[in-house]
């Protein structure tokens, strides 16, 4: 889920009508609803945005379409706050009485949600819809748990490489087609103009460094008898973590100050003209046009380890779910199809800047507007998701990979040392 272009809402005032709630809500029972009608009201939640006017206005017209075509209908939408959405989503999973019918969630919230028994299985309606056949194989994946679709993909949302053009001019060096050429530019850089990071890295930025995990072949965990074991200790991952890590020090991005930095600080250290080159994401492009480096920067694919091979990105985003409580299962999955069809996904992109979940519609997106060209070339080249489980929000939260990048570079433990501790302590969520 991408939460950095969100983060300013936490003052904004919760316009969600309902009963107080807190983090303590009881374990859902997962029941679902028999009634089934087919008029009525139907409430939807979706997530408040920093500017929330233009979404508002989008999801307006997808709604309005909606009610046209089903007769004796309405809707209701709240938006709500991203940082408080898990205690205010998972009582909604207990109270049926003021749930929503409809809720937009972050993609590594699927597998939780499930288990919560929250989220309606929605597969046969979503392999019958015409626009799913276009859906990205990696969005696909963040609605899937167990071979099952528990919603549709709302956007996705990848990173590239960003780097400043007139340093690359005034020092003669090529844009970096591979990895090695990558780490060659950013010594340089650092070398010539000790005042740059050559690229900005961060010690907390999972999200930045799982591309040199999966370019090297390694993967995050791998999944046996629908069971998940870590493989961050495999030869191949801990190739790709001493590759990530290697960058902290003196000749890039030294450590003293780089280690704690996350994805937001990389980027701000790039957009403010302290950085050379930054691994951000294409919801960055605003912040990054409003900074220091405007018309002094472009963006392309992440390089791997072959010539003009691509890294892996993460494929984070959003996605509309129907509740498994809904007395209006019809109406809520069609309306979930509204919301997350393409011609709404076309609508969010002009309005927000969310690229579509869409091969097709991503195509057009990057016609109309050049920017979004690289992470649409990152996305087809293959993008990677989180292993589909509970687990991995324990893990997000708990800081395994994070910690472990800091061991390492901080010089406590070496590469292999960091990453056995993270496989246990991995091994360990998956277990629960």
């Amino acid at each position: 889920m991408r939460l950095s272009a969100r983060i300013a809402a936490a003052a904004t005032a919760l316009v969600l009508a309902g009963p107080a709630v807190t983090a303590c809500a009881p374990a859902t029972s997962g029941a679902g609803a028999t009634a089934d009608a087919k008029t009525g009201t139907l409430r939807v939640w979706l997530f408040q945005e920093v500017d929330n006017g233009p979404k508002e206005k989008v999801v307006q017209q997808a709604v309005s379409a909606f009610t046209a075509s089903h007769k004796g209908v309405k809707v209701t939408v709240d938006y709500i706050p991203v940082e408080t959405r898990a205690p205010r989503i998972k009582a909604a999973f207990n109270d049926p009485a003021s749930a929503p019918d409809v809720i937009e969630y972050g993609n590594t919230d699927t597998a939780g949600y499930v288990k919560d028994g929250g989220l309606a299985d929605v597969s046969r309606e979503f392999a019958a819809w015409p626009d799913a056949k276009d859906t990205d194989p990696a969005a696909k994946e963040s609605v899937t748990v167990d071979g099952k679709i528990y919603g549709a993909p709302l956007f996705v949302g990848v990173r590239a490489l960003y780097y400043r053009t007139d340093v690359f001019q005034d020092l003669g060096i090529a844009v970096p087609t591979t990895q090695a050429e990558l780490v060659a530019a950013a010594k340089r850089i650092r070398s010539a103009r000790p005042e740059l990071y050559g690229l900005a890295v961060g010690g907390a930025y999972t999200y930045g460094a799982l591309p040199f995990i999966w370019a090297a072949g390694g993967e995050l965990a791998t999944k046996k008898d629908g069971t998940y074991t870590a493989a961050i200790d495999s030869a191949r991952a801990r190739q790709g973590i001493a590759a990530y890590t290697g960058l902290f020090g003196d000749d890039n991005c030294p450590a003293a100050k780089c280690a704690r930095m996350g994805g937001n600080d990389t980027v701000t250290a790039f957009a403010s003209g302290k950085a050379a080159m930054a691994i951000g994401g294409d919801f960055n492009h605003q912040a990054v046009e409003a900074g220091a480096v405007r018309g002094k920067y472009a963006v392309v694919p992440l390089p791997g380890l072959g010539k003009g091979e691509i890294a892996p990105a993460f494929a984070g985003g959003n996605n509309i779910g129907v509740l498994k409580s809904t007395t209006h299962r019809t109406l809520a999955v069609d309306l979930m199809k509204e919301l997350a069809g393409k011609k709404t996904q076309r609508g969010l992109f002009d309005a927000m800047g969310f690229l579509p979940t869409y091969g097709d519609v991503r195509a057009e997106a990057a016609a109309r507007k050049p920017y979004a060209a690289p992470f649409v070339k990152t996305l087809e080249a293959g993008a990677k998701f989180v292993p589909a489980t509970p687990g991995w929000g324990t893990i997000d939260a708990s800081l395994v990979l994070p910690t472990m990048f800091q061991e390492i570079v901080s010089g406590r433990k070496d590469v292999g040392a960091a990453a056995g501790a993270a496989a246990r302590k991995m091994d360990e969520a998956f277990r629960k």
